[in-house]
């Protein structure tokens, strides 16, 4: 995942894909568990996989879906990050929060960046 840019940039080009119909899904340990973010661009939050995006197509101007993992009861970045849920995080995972994502992501395909954030975002802040 730390190197996606690669692959990234390659189906890009193969495809001829325009910027504006990319969307990136990433996890983001500064979000609080469940929390969903989307945005037309921004910086990689410490994030080694969009760092590697935003190296190899140059711009950090791409779509990208942030889902929180943040837990305050971590000793280790890394371990976390590749942990599996917790049952009470499963849980809530089962609930709604696959479902409200699955929903962005085809509003984002049928609609666009802008008006899938019209949609979304004040639901998810």
């Amino acid at each position: 995942m730390n190197c996606s840019g690669i692959s990234v940039k390659y189906w890009i080009n193969k495809e001829k894909i325009d910027y504006k119909n990319i969307l990136i899904i990433s996890d983001d340990i500064y979000l609080h568990f469940g929390n969903l973010r989307l945005r037309g661009k921004g910086g990689d939050g410490g994030h080694n996989g969009l760092k590697n995006i935003e190296k190899e197509l140059g711009t950090s101007h791409y779509a990208r879906l942030r889902f929180g993992i943040k837990n305050n009861n971590f000793s280790s970045k890394v371990n976390y990050v590749l942990e599996n849920w917790d049952k009470e995080e499963y849980k809530k995972l089962s609930q709604k929060l696959f479902s409200i994502g699955i929903d962005i992501i085809f509003s984002f395909i049928e609609n666009g960046l802008q008006k899938t954030m019209n949609l979304f975002n004040k639901k998810l802040i």
